[in-house]
């Protein structure tokens, strides 16, 4: 399965024959309830890092960064 980012139309690399990403990205999903102009909808999404990082930029509050000690 090859997954792509919806920003750029970048592919993002992923390890042969796995679904194993060799380069990280973010995976965006949500389904929307009552009261949104979307119910009943869901969405879903990959943007990758360097479109993730332009989009944060655009942001009037950045989100909150904590530092990971443990990588898994």
């Amino acid at each position: 399965m090859k997954v792509y980012c919806n920003c750029c139309g970048k592919e993002i690399l992923m390890k042969e024959n796995t679904q194993i990403a060799l380069e990280d990205y973010v995976r965006i999903e949500k389904s929307w309830g009552y009261f949104s102009n979307k119910d009943g909808i869901r969405q879903e999404m990959n943007v990758c890092e360097s479109c993730f990082h332009t989009w944060l930029n655009s942001f009037a509050l950045a989100p909150k960064e904590v530092q990971e000690l443990e990588l898994l």
